[in-house]
């Protein structure tokens, strides 16, 4: 059973009773961008409070908030997801440092396009207000319009330029 994946119809399920027991327990769904949020709001507090509370971007998105964004549960779900996926793989035997490419494609390469739609897709989601599991997963869980609308969206968007970036991985 070593290096053998979750069935994925499996992991649907499993993921859908998650974002259930999320809005059940906490009465908010998931998200990821959140704790990164949170994590570069503490590190810009540290180094230049007089701009963390003077920019109206961290006023806007603390105003209500605690002092304290690392006291998140944003940040502990990060945590425990980073846990969780590390754990996962010692049990499954998949830890090993590599960059999966293909032959023609250099790991450079590689980490450089995953490294740019990594920045790529966090900026959509905070101009967006939340990534594909905050502002999809959790919005459709509710059945909230704008979350259909933002998963249509990523699908839509991934789907019109794959074409493009296709030789990249395949």
């Amino acid at each position: 059973m070593r290096n053998k994946y979750l069935n994925p119809y499996i992991g649907g399920v499993l993921l859908g009773l998650v974002l259930l027991a999320a809005n059940f327990v906490s009465g908010r769904g998931l998200g990821a961008t959140g704790a990164l949020r949170d994590t570069i709001a503490t590190g810009v507090k540290a180094v230049a409070p007089s701009h963390y509370h003077n920019a109206a971007y961290y006023s806007d998105n603390y105003a209500m908030r605690t002092e304290r964004p690392m006291n998140s549960w944003l940040v502990y779900q990060m945590l425990g997801l980073i846990t969780g996926g590390f754990l996962s793989g010692i049990i499954a035997g998949r830890t090993k440092l590599t960059t999966e490419r293909p032959s023609w494609v250099s790991s450079r390469r590689r980490l450089f396009f995953a490294l740019a739609g990594g920045i790529l897709f966090g900026y959509g989601s905070q101009i967006g207000r939340g990534c594909t599991s905050g502002s999809a997963l959790s919005g459709m869980a509710v059945l909230s319009f704008g979350g259909f609308i933002t998963m249509m969206a990523i699908f839509g968007t991934a789907f019109a330029l794959a074409w493009f970036f296709r030789k990249n991985w395949i």
